[in-house]
């Protein structure tokens, strides 16, 4: 590995360092520090999603800490097994994970699939792993060590919702909240291991913790189209309509969901006798949490 490389992981590993000896909440207790990975969208047209998971993170007391230097995934899972090039900027960023705590946390529900099933390919799949490292050179071989969170399964598994509800400062009393969570989140099962992708609870179960009512519906787990809505707008108006139907149906006042792309199609694509009030999670957890007005 070059030099420059080996002192950019060095100076990472110290930058960690300080800033999780630095990281204290008002009350002088130690806040868990996570490595994060934002993605583009998050930087550019979804910027809610990230500010809102930011702030309600301090109130929960631990912080996301930004990877240097990340790169964009490219959005979209590289299905041929010879597609090597297009893995490269998601195991770069699982690497630099790695050197620092080993853990990396994200948001958008596309990043999160990309880099779930790199990692997975790096850990998994041996002909991957020996052509992505050959072409990176790091200075440590990267085995797909690196443990991949979505900020939901932080809440989840790591707080606990629990200890979330007692945070709770403005509950979401009497809003009839439906869960929308797409299909990146959920599968390949056997690789995200995310929730039960048939029957998943983890977002309802965040529900009501912020003290809304969750509303199961149909089509929550479906695909909502969007990644075909400009090549095929019409099968993508089509799916949207059941989803919102299905929703509407069941009495739904709102939806809530983590990846911009569905957030954008639900809108952008719904008739407008079927629009319904779409939100990111990280909106509704700040604003249960009393901090929505500081971003």
């Amino acid at each position: 590995m070059p030099g420059t490389q080996a002192n950019k992981y060095f100076f990472m590993l110290i930058w960690r360092k300080k800033t999780k000896e630095g990281a204290r909440s008002k009350n002088g207790r130690r806040c868990m520090v996570y490595n994060y990975y934002p993605g583009c969208t998050l930087s550019t047209k979804a910027k809610q999603l990230d500010l809102y998971a930011k702030k309600a993170a301090e109130a929960l007391g631990f912080e996301l800490a930004e990877l240097k230097e990340w790169q964009c995934c490219g959005a979209v899972y590289p299905l041929a097994q010879d597609e090597i090039a297009t893995r490269l900027s998601s195991v770069r960023s699982l690497a630099a994970a790695a050197a620092i705590d080993g853990k990396l946390v994200t948001l958008c529900s596309a990043c999160h699939h990309v880099l779930k099933r790199v990692n997975s390919d790096m850990a998994e799949n041996k002909e991957i792993n020996a052509k992505v490292n050959a072409y990176l050179e790091l200075d440590k071989p990267y085995q797909g060590e690196t443990q991949v969170l979505h900020y939901l399964e932080v809440l989840r598994d790591e707080i606990g919702f629990e200890e979330l509800a007692k945070k709770v400062v403005k509950p979401l009393t009497g809003r009839k909240i439906g869960a929308y969570y797409g299909c990146l989140l959920l599968r390949p099962v056997g690789v995200m291991q995310f929730d039960d992708p048939e029957n998943p609870t983890i977002l309802e179960d965040f529900i009501k913790a912020l003290g809304a009512e969750p509303v199961v519906y149909d089509y929550r787990n479906e695909c909502c189209g969007g990644y075909i809505a400009l090549e095929d707008k019409g099968s993508a108006q089509n799916m949207v309509s059941k989803i919102l139907a299905s929703a509407a149906h069941k009495g739904v006042d709102s939806l809530i969901t983590a990846c911009p792309l569905c957030s954008y199609n639900l809108q952008v694509n719904a008739a407008s006798a079927q629009k319904l009030p779409i939100f990111y999670f990280t909106e509704l957890l700040a604003e249960a949490l009393g901090v929505k007005e500081e971003v």
